[in-house]
C-alpha cells in the first residue's frame, strides 16, 4: 500500500483545557498533488463539552464551488489516537467511501470509539453513528486562513505585512468529520495524540 500522512500530524489535546490544534500542508510535491483524494490539505482535532473528540480530515483542497466532493473507494483514512504514550496509535478509526447500484456515494465509518462498530449512510448528510455520535462527508469551504499575500510581502521586506486578505477564501475541500466519545478513548495518566493518514490500494 501507498501510504501519505502531513507532515507534522501528531496533535496534543489538553485533556484539561477544551482547545483546538492544527497543522497544514496545502501544496504538495508534485506526486502527492496528483492524488487530490489521498492528500490531505489539514488535520483538526478537539474536545467538546459534551464529552465528545471531534476529527476532521480535509483533502483535494482548492476545489472550486459547486464541483462536488472527492470520493473514491480505493482510498482509507485513518484516525489514530495514541493514549498510551508510546507514540503508537491504540485506537484506528477507518473511513472509506463507495457507491451503490445507481452510482450514489456513501460513506463507511468502522471502530467508531464510543458508536457503532459500523456506520454507514450517504455523503452531504449527517449519518448517525450510535451513542449520540455522528459523522458527516461532503464538500465544504476550505476553514484553514492565510494570507499569501502577507506572507510573501513579509518574505520580501522583512516587516510583518498582514493584509487580512484569506488565499483560500470560496475554495473548497472535501472533509469527513467525526465524533468520538471522549469516554472511550481518553486515558487520564497520559496526554492523548491524534493523527490522521490515507492509504492507497
Amino acid at each position: 500500500m501507498q501510504h501519505h500522512r502531513t507532515r507534522v500530524l501528531a496533535i496534543l489535546i489538553g485533556l484539561a483545557l477544551p482547545g483546538a490544534a492544527l497543522a497544514a500542508d496545502h501544496i504538495e510535491a508534485p506526486l502527492a498533488s496528483a492524488d487530490p483524494a489521498a492528500d490531505i490539505a489539514d488535520f483538526y482535532a478537539w474536545p467538546t463539552t459534551d464529552g465528545k473528540i471531534v476529527g476532521i480530515i480535509t483533502f483535494a483542497g482548492a476545489g472550486s464551488s459547486g464541483a462536488g466532493g472527492v470520493y473514491d473507494a480505493d482510498v482509507a483514512y485513518g484516525f489514530h489516537i495514541d493514549n498510551t504514550g508510546d507514540n503508537v496509535a491504540d485506537i484506528n478509526v477507518w473511513a472509506r467511501f463507495g457507491q451503490d447500484g445507481d452510482g450514489n456515494w456513501g460513506l463507511q465509518v468502522s471502530n467508531l470509539p464510543g458508536g457503532d462498530a459500523t456506520v454507514e449512510g450517504a455523503v452531504e448528510t449527517v449519518i448517525d453513528g450510535g451513542g449520540g455520535l455522528s459523522v458527516w462527508a461532503g464538500q465544504a469551504e476550505d476553514p484553514f486562513f492565510f494570507d499569501l499575500e502577507g506572507f510573501q510581502g513579509t518574505l520580501s521586506t522583512g516587516d510583518i505585512a498582514f493584509t487580512g486578505a484569506d488565499f483560500f477564501a470560496g475554495l473548497n475541500v472535501t472533509g469527513i468529520v467525526v465524533q468520538m466519545s471522549a469516554g472511550a478513548v481518553v486515558n487520564a495518566d497520559h496526554d492523548m495524540q491524534i493523527w490522521a493518514t490515507t492509504s492507497r490500494k
